[in-house]
Order: structure tokens, then C-alpha cells, then sequence
């Protein structure tokens, strides 16, 4: 008997199982692995695969059952951190993004985040403005196709390609405009370098956003950056926190709480509540990560942290890698000759399309679309700044980085950072956390009524109906009854509102 249960046991051991990778081109990588094979063994084998020395900024995700996003444990057995059934598959992704992408020491480093900046711009979490949008997808364009030729891209060239699910004409000629007569020359690393720094510049660079409520249950999504914590709301940064203000960081249930210790003995406790204790778990876990990885000066700093007062009570979890400066100290004495580049150059993505046609906004005017809009946001209780949201910091997270011209700017402006022309809402199928049915209908609500060109979803406009039987229809699926809009702005709405058949990116 001991002698079968031990054969058998040997045997459940040398199981393999197969593990599909997708990486940030889309790309796959397909290996197998023991029972036992820890989640650090999996990254250097995709490591080795990618000929990555600096690895520390990327890690490995993967989705539950439930829909929940997790970051793969390295110290833990991949085979007991899956709930799914194999074949496994997960996704590299960056999980630290650089403070300064451009200082990267390797030509692949800069390229694997320029990917995954690009897959950013293109869900929706690296919002921005319009200017910097088409300057962002011109050198895009430019690494891709190289230099305008007349021969080889007539007219309307950059409507083949979707840097954004949705975009205007207005936009397309723009980013045409910024490739013909200002990005001549540059070659794919150069113009992916631009890239990363205008990106490290925007107030959403690095931020993966996490849906929650506000103490007044207003929509929010909390981010952890490589500056700071901060959180969004409709088209502002409604509050900005430096790493070195962040004291604590604790959850119960659905519960997150963040406590801040500022200037002049001034303490803060921000609470939010998150749509499951699954998704409270991982927000807290992520904050943790974040903080030791941007805050600490040795990873011999880093200590167990527990989710609660109470010793005994509560999760306990502790950041297993290397500190930001430790990386950094270990790129600046990498010496080898620079590995070969394989870009993706033309190939279809299936999440972030290099050469597609994306649907367009409305015909509707600018001008209307934006009358429209404020009229909507003055019915949707949810996107109004509550008490709560009262910035407690106004300052950019790159004053540090820009000098007193940018921290001047700063410290003139609105306490509360607009971030850009519509709202922060990006794609469902990208949130690490799954979000309730009614947050998605005030989110896409105010996404239709914005009509601004960097739109967040993948949609593709129907083609039957009169535009406004489509608005009708729309504005019943979003909010059966009316709720949240009185007659006189749900009549209004109905004015720009399309009828999009939804799709879901892939993650």
C-alpha cells in the first residue's frame, strides 16, 4: 500500500503541463513545466527566450476563472497558483514601468516597453490629449513603415492603421501631417525612443488601473506608478501621492485603505472600495509591490506585510524581487554586444492591431458633441467631484523630473490635473479586476458623449437604422429607465450616440 501511494505521489510529480505565453507583440511561447517548477523558473525560461537582461521591470499575468487578474508569484509553484485547468495560458507584460524608459540600458529593454506602451495607447490606459496623441501614434507610424513615400502611402494612409479603437479624420490627418514633414530620417529605435519619452511624460504613463467606489460611491480607478498613487476620475487626477507620503496600506473585504503622512504633521486616510475582496486583495498586493519596488533603497529593506492590525488576522504578503535602484545599478554594468531586434513591423495583432481599419467617431459636429457632452455630465451624479475627491496634492509626478519650468506650471495650475478631452475608461477586457454591470453603463455612457478621438473600446459602428433609432436603442442598453439622466439630456444624448456592437480586445 505505502509502496503504491508512493508511485503514485512520484508520478503526480513528474507530470508535465503546458504552458502557452503570450508576449507583447502576440506572439506566443509555448513550453512545459513540472508540478514543482516555481513561477521564477517559467520567466527566465521566457526571459532566455527574449535574450532579456533586465527582466525586473516585466513579469508574468494571468485570469482566473472569475475574470480576476493575478501577477504570477515567482517563489510559489505555477501549478498551484493556477485555478484553471491546463493547458495554462498567461501573458509577459511589464509590471514595473521605468521611472525613465529612455534611460534603459539595452536597445530590447526599450523596445519590449515601447510595446507595451503602444498596447496601452491603444486599451485606453494611456490616456492623453489630442496633440499628444497624434504625435505619440505619428511615431508609431514612423518605426513601422519608416519614412513617408508618396508611391507607397496615398492619400489617407494613416486610416489604415488603429492606434486607438476609435478615431476622427480630424486625428487621422493630423498624425499623416506630423509623419510627412517632421519624422523624416528617424529610424525604428530612434522614433521608438521619442516614443517613451513623450509617454514618460503624460499623467497616465504607467498606470493600470484598478476600478473602485469612493467613499460616496462614485467611479474611480486607483493606479500605482512608478511616482506614486493615484487616482482618476471622469477626465482628472483627482489625487496624486508620492511614494514617500504613502505610510500604510491595508484592506478588509472589499475595503482598501491608504494612509498618508504629508507635510506639516497633515495624516490622510483615502478609502475605496473595490468590486470584490478578490479584487481589494490584489489592489493591496500590487500597492505593496509597487512601494517597495519605487520607494526602497535594498531590497534588504523589504519586510512581510500584513494586511491587517491584528497579527493573526488578515493576509500577509511580501515583494520577493529586486528594488528599482538595484536594477538600475545592474543595467548600468551589463557589457555585451547588442541582441538582435525582430520587430513586428506590419503583422495584425489581435489586441493591439498594426494595420486595420478602426472605426471613426460620429459625423456629428465638435462643437455639438461637446454641448451634448456637458449637458450629460451635469445628469451623471457618478462623475461629479465628491468631498472626497478633493485633490491633496496638485504638483505633477514629473516635477522632479522636468525641471522648475514644469514644477512651476504645476504649482500655477487647477489643484485637480485634467489628463485629457474625455474620460478615463479603459477597455473592460484589459481591468485586472472585474467591474459591476452598472459602473460599465456610466462609464460607456460617458465615453459616447465625450467624442473625443483617443476612445477606449473596441466598437464597430452598425450599419442599419437611422442614427437616431441607433441612439434610442443605445441609451435604453446603458440605462434602462433613464436612470441617472433627466428627459431633457437623455433627449439631447440621443442626439450623438451610436449603437456599437461591443468587442473584447484580448488582454
Amino acid at each position: 500500500m505505502l509502496s503504491r501511494w508512493m508511485s503514485g505521489s512520484s508520478r503526480n510529480l513528474d507530470r508535465e503541463y503546458n504552458c502557452t505565453v503570450r508576449l507583447l507583440d502576440d506572439s506566443e511561447y509555448t513550453c512545459t513545466i513540472q508540478r514543482d517548477a516555481k513561477g521564477q523558473y517559467l520567466f527566465d525560461l521566457l526571459c532566455h527566450h527574449l535574450n532579456l537582461l533586465e527582466k525586473d521591470y516585466f513579469g508574468i499575468r494571468f485570469v482566473d476563472p472569475d475574470k480576476q487578474r493575478h501577477w504570477l508569484e515567482f517563489t510559489k509553484s505555477v501549478v498551484k497558483q493556477m485555478r484553471a485547468q491546463p493547458p495554462f495560458t498567461m501573458c509577459f507584460r511589464v509590471k514595473f514601468y521605468p521611472t525613465d524608459p529612455a534611460a534603459l540600458k539595452e536597445e530590447i529593454t526599450r523596445y519590449l516597453v515601447f510595446l507595451q506602451i503602444k498596447r496601452d495607447l491603444y486599451h485606453g490606459r494611456l490616456l492623453c490629449k489630442t496633440s499628444d496623441a497624434a504625435l505619440l501614434a505619428a511615431y508609431i507610424l514612423q518605426a513601422e513603415i519608416g519614412d513617408y513615400d508618396p508611391g507607397k502611402h496615398p492619400e489617407g494612409y494613416s486610416s489604415k492603421f488603429q492606434f486607438f479603437p476609435k478615431h476622427s479624420e480630424k486625428l487621422e490627418r493630423k498624425i499623416a501631417e506630423i509623419h510627412k514633414s517632421e519624422l523624416s530620417g528617424q529610424a525604428p529605435a530612434t522614433s521608438e525612443l521619442n516614443f517613451l519619452r513623450k509617454a514618460q511624460t503624460l499623467e497616465t504613463y504607467g498606470v493600470d488601473p484598478h476600478p473602485c467606489k469612493d467613499v460616496s460611491g462614485n467611479a474611480a480607478f486607483l493606479a500605482f506608478t512608478p511616482f506614486g498613487f493615484v487616482v482618476l476620475q471622469g477626465n482628472k487626477r483627482v489625487h496624486f501621492i508620492k511614494w514617500n507620503e504613502v505610510t500604510k496600506m491595508k484592506f478588509e473585504g472589499k475595503t482598501f485603505y491608504l494612509y498618508v503622512s504629508q507635510k506639516e504633521e497633515k495624516k490622510i486616510v483615502l478609502t475605496y472600495f473595490a468590486p470584490t475582496p478578490e479584487a481589494c486583495k490584489h489592489l493591496w498586493k500590487c500597492g505593496i509591490e509597487n512601494q517597495a519596488f519605487y520607494k526602497l533603497e535594498k531590497s534588504s529593506q523589504v519586510r512581510t506585510v500584513s494586511s491587517s492590525n491584528l497579527f493573526f488576522k488578515g493576509s500577509r504578503f511580501r515583494y520577493s524581487g529586486r528594488v528599482a535602484k538595484e536594477v538600475m545599478e545592474s543595467s548600468a554594468k551589463i557589457k555585451r554586444e547588442p541582441p538582435e531586434i525582430h520587430r513586428a513591423g506590419l503583422v495584425p495583432s489581435r489586441s493591439c492591431p498594426s494595420i486595420t481599419h478602426g472605426p471613426r467617431l460620429s459625423s456629428v459636429p465638435r462643437t455639438r458633441r461637446r454641448a451634448v457632452h456637458i449637458s450629460i455630465m451635469e445628469g451623471l451624479e457618478s462623475l461629479r467631484d465628491s468631498a472626497h475627491s478633493t485633490p491633496v496634492r496638485s504638483a505633477s509626478h514629473g516635477d522632479a523630473l522636468a525641471g522648475p519650468g514644469r514644477s512651476g506650471r504645476a504649482e500655477s495650475s487647477e489643484r485637480v490635473a485634467v489628463i485629457a478631452d474625455e474620460s478615463y475608461s479603459p477597455a473592460d477586457s484589459v481591468l485586472p479586476t472585474p467591474v459591476a454591470e452598472h459602473s460599465l453603463e456610466l462609464m460607456l455612457l460617458s465615453r459616447q458623449a465625450n467624442g473625443a478621438p483617443c476612445s477606449i473600446e473596441e466598437e464597430k459602428e452598425s450599419e442599419a437604422g437611422t442614427p437616431a433609432a441607433e441612439a434610442e436603442g443605445e441609451l435604453r442598453a446603458l440605462c434602462p429607465g433613464g436612470t441617472g439622466l433627466g428627459p431633457a439630456q437623455a433627449q439631447q444624448a440621443m442626439v450623438c450616440l451610436q449603437a456599437p456592437r461591443r468587442a473584447k480586445p484580448a488582454h
